[in-house]
């Protein structure tokens, strides 16, 4: 395990074990209270509700036998079902009914849609509101019923402007001569909707209600619970709170012999537990947090004097006489055992350079002996010599011949240590033609085009040459022809194209790849590996020399050379 490993461990397990003890403990102590936090919340919603639900039925039972009992009410309603009645006590019954029914709902604001239900004829008479098209109370859930009234669960109400849930209850109306007429009456505008939605527990609570056999008459999820389901059947004690598909459910019965039954999915029941253990991860979180940055301070004490190590060393590998860095840790220790390494790659620098010293003067001296054992200046003054013999004694060929080799040595010898041009480069070129026309006694034809733009651009010397050379050595006949064109872009353009022999892809790989190739050419014995060892030495990956070749029709060589100015050396 690395030592970065072995700090973010022992930070982790000390900040963690404490706190992973702590919460264990206190979690199995809060989960008990939450719990309890949460029955209690939920038991206490659900007495309001039935509470409530209680209160809206006895309304309704009060106000049916207001508008059932015989009375003023019963006997206008006689008076008004007798048709032997004249036709004027039948309009002063009818109008006494509607405005005592008026008085009653008017002064019991939580009654809503108030009628006489006549079963017989399944009509309806002295509505305070518009009924939906159907009056049908055969249809309606049964919650309880006793003492001639009927109560009917939560439904949607018959009123045909309000489309909320209502409690109501029907009761007969005492009347001499008939006992098929009822009296109907419906809670209030959104009474029922405001009980069954009272939360006073913060969450998503829904109910059902039972009748007296436990038959689900309301239920707020279908999807679950339908209406007409015997709850008794869900559970294993109906009696006790429990958990049934999925859900929590509270059961409160009321004197009323109905129940109330609150239910809640089980993801819900647990939010708020939920939520503290969110927290208490957020704050584990945070401790996590903070012992990493601590390791990571720490890791940082040792991390940047070993990385200073890592990189004086690197450096040194890549570059012995790099000299060291002067980058301090302001740690004491650490700062001791990079002043000593820096005093060592200082020592490991001066040696360097002691052998680079003595290596360079042992190749200038051999430089040096080859430069004595041909002397440039008394070859070319020897050869000058030789010319103007030549010329005193008419011979046109020697001078001819002379010249044009003083010129190339001098070119070779003369110009040692200086950059030359392309106008040089290919002054040379043409030297060297004449040497190879008169030597080999053969003609053949060679164009050389050079924008005059190129003329001055510094080049390494004899790139040229070889590669012309390379063309007269490979198959080219009397009536052949070498094509060279310099052309400048943004680079140096060299194209140089002949119609000869022609040459294999081996051959080529080994000119330019094969020293020793090299070394037993005849010419000036420099070849295309000197080219291509110089343009890497020079330029690196700048410079592209492309060659290629088919037997039977000749050669073409691409030079690219990127423009440097005069930093190149001869």
């Amino acid at each position: 395990m690395t030592l970065k490993k072995r700090i973010f461990l022992l930070f982790f397990l000390s900040a963690f074990i404490p706190f992973i003890s702590i919460f264990a403990i206190s979690y199995y102590t809060i989960d008990s209270i939450f719990a309890n936090k949460i029955d209690d919340g939920i038991r206490s919603n659900l007495q309001q509700v039935t509470s409530s639900l209680e209160n809206s039925i006895t309304n309704l039972n009060h106000v049916t036998q207001q508008l059932s009992y015989r009375g003023t009410l019963g006997k206008r309603m006689d008076e008004f079902l007798n048709p032997s009645s004249d036709i004027f006590e039948l309009i002063e019954a009818r109008d006494e009914l509607k405005n005592e029914l008026s008085v009653v709902t008017f002064t019991n604001p939580n009654i809503g849609l108030t009628l006489y239900y006549f079963q017989k004829e399944g009509t309806t008479q002295f509505g305070n509101f518009p009924i939906k098209d159907r009056f049908s109370p055969e249809s309606l859930p049964v919650l309880f019923q006793t003492y001639g009234i009927k109560y009917y669960g939560p439904h949607m109400s018959m009123n045909r402007f309000d489309d909320q849930l209502v409690l109501s209850a029907m009761r007969k109306v005492q009347l001499s001569e008939r006992n098929d007429v009822f009296i109907y009456v419906e809670s209030g505008f959104r009474l029922t909707q405001d009980i069954l939605g009272y939360n006073q527990y913060n969450g998503a609570l829904s109910h059902l209600i039972l009748d007296g056999e436990g038959n689900i008459v309301y239920s707020e999820i279908p999807e679950a619970m339908k209406v007409g389901e015997n709850f008794t059947s869900l559970t294993v004690d109906p009696a006790k709170d429990g958990i049934s598909r999925g859900y929590h459910w509270f059961k409160e019965d009321s004197s009323q012999k109905w129940s109330v039954v609150s239910v809640i999915s089980q993801s819900q029941y647990q939010q708020e537990k939920n939520q503290w253990l969110l927290q208490i991860l957020l704050v584990a979180l945070f401790f996590l947090g903070f012992t990493v940055f601590l390791a990571w301070l720490l890791w940082k004490m040792v991390y940047k004097p070993l990385g200073l190590f890592h990189s004086e060393i690197n450096g040194m590998s890549k570059n012995p006489q790099t000299k060291g860095s002067r980058a301090r840790t302001q740690i004491p220790e650490f700062d001791f055992l990079l002043g000593e390494f820096s005093n060592m790659q200082h020592q490991i620098g001066d040696l360097f350079k002691e052998v680079q010293q003595k290596e360079k003067i042992r190749a200038d001296l051999e430089v040096e002996k080859l430069l004595y054992q041909i002397n440039p200046h008394f070859l070319m003054n020897t050869l000058d010599t030789v010319h103007w013999l030549a010329v005193m004694n008419g011979q046109g060929e020697i001078d001819k011949l002379v010249q044009s080799l003083n010129k190339l040595l001098y070119y070779n010898l003369g110009k040692l240590g200086q950059v030359s041009t392309m106008e040089e480069e290919i002054d040379a070129l043409r030297q060297y033609l004449i040497l190879q026309q008169i030597r080999y006694d053969f003609e053949f034809d060679v164009r050389i085009t050079a924008d005059e733009q190129v003329l001055q651009i510094a080049v390494p010397r004899f790139i040229l040459q070889p590669l012309v050379e390379n063309s007269l050595y490979h198959g080219l006949s009397d009536e052949g022809f070498i094509q060279i064109e310099v052309t400048c872009t943004s680079t140096l353009n060299i194209m140089i194209q002949d119609n000869g022999a022609g040459m294999t892809e081996e051959t080529i790989h080994n000119l330019l790849n094969n020293r020793e190739a090299e070394q037993q050419k005849v010419g000036m014995g420099i070849g295309l590996n000197y080219v291509h060892r110089m343009l890497k030495a020079q330029y690196g990956d700048q410079a592209q020399l492309v060659i290629e070749s088919e037997l039977g029709t000749g050669t073409s060589i691409l030079l690219v050379l990127p423009i440097k100015g005069e930093d190149i050396s001869a």
